[in-house]
């Protein structure tokens, strides 16, 4: 089955008479985990999930089509310049729909997948929580609902605080949660949030990596954005520690990452990652025996300074 046929995809939006930003030369095709599964997978043993997901999957999707049949409702007039009331007023909408974390960042072009492209520059970056309890269990029926129910609140948040946006003057673009534009952990490292570990997934301090991304795309110029990454520690620890490598049911994690000519990483071998994803509800072994989803990242942080 050809997925690219089912998911909204932003090419078709685009008006190449207006301006847009293009992928770099360097960027990595975006990887859709839907089409890996049919690909590499088990899509028998997956459809058997169907009943349990379909309210959050094509929830997902009717979200996605309204971001892109939106993409030029802009207001007349935007703004560049966004207030401090409208900024914190968005940042308490984004919480009010669940968001764990916002950050801010200029969009990197090597980060936009070589297949897509963007209208806006600059990044609002959203996490959400997936519920540490739910994942506990993983592999399970619970935690793969869990997964798809954050997909799903992301796509309703992204799309909410664009309209935010829009009714306050701004120009703004939706970033959906599932099958996006650009490379969201990539982003959120550089907007600060956090840092991928070697599984591939952001670890902030207050989740560990048991969380999704999605992102709201701007020209607002003076979005409060963080030039520095408090976090960047976790990769020498991430190098000693290992865990996520050990446990990974289809030893899909590299052990040494592999690094390109151009410096970008490859954390995962995505064909081996697919067969437990298909076939054990999602799988979630690696956000599960991550060190950072178990433990404290205030204590993980002073043993490693102890080291």
């Amino acid at each position: 089955m050809n997925i690219k046929k089912i998911m909204p995809n932003i090419n078709k939006y685009i008006d190449k008479r207006k301006p847009y930003i293009k992928p770099s030369e360097n960027a990595h095709k975006g990887l859709n985990v839907p089409q890996i599964v049919f690909d590499y997978g088990s899509i028998k043993t997956k459809a058997k999930s169907l009943p349990n997901l379909y309210k959050y999957m094509f929830g997902s999707l009717k979200e996605m089509k309204k971001t892109y049949r939106e993409l030029y409702k802009q207001p007349r007039n935007p703004s560049k310049k966004i207030t401090s009331k409208d900024l914190g007023d968005m940042k308490s909408l984004a919480i009010e729909l669940g968001a764990s974390d916002i950050g801010f960042t200029v969009v990197d072009p090597s980060y936009i997948f070589n297949n897509k492209s963007i209208i806006y520059p600059n990044a609002i970056v959203l996490a959400m929580e997936m519920e540490p309890d739910i994942i506990k269990t993983a592999p399970s029926k619970s935690a793969e609902k869990e997964i798809f129910r954050t997909y799903y609140e992301l796509c309703i948040m992204v799309n909410r605080i664009k309209d935010f946006l829009n009714d306050r003057g701004y120009n703004a673009e939706a970033g959906p949660s599932l099958g996006g534009e650009v490379n969201y952990p990539l982003l959120a490292q550089k907007a600060g949030i956090g840092v991928i570990g070697k599984h591939g997934m952001l670890i902030i301090p207050k989740l560990g990596p048991s969380l999704r991304l999605a992102a709201v795309y701007t020209d607002i110029e003076n979005l409060p954005i963080e030039n520095d990454n408090k976090h960047l520690w976790i990769n020498d620890f991430c190098k000693i520690c290992n865990q996520c490598v050990k446990k990974c049911p289809g030893g899909a994690i590299y052990k040494d990452t592999v690094i390109f000519e151009d410096g970008s990483k490859q954390c995962i071998d995505y064909k081996k990652c697919a067969v437990p994803f298909s076939r054990n509800n999602g799988c979630t072994v690696c956000i599960k025996e991550c060190t950072f989803f178990k433990g404290n990242y205030e204590k993980i942080k002073k043993t490693i300074k102890k080291w």
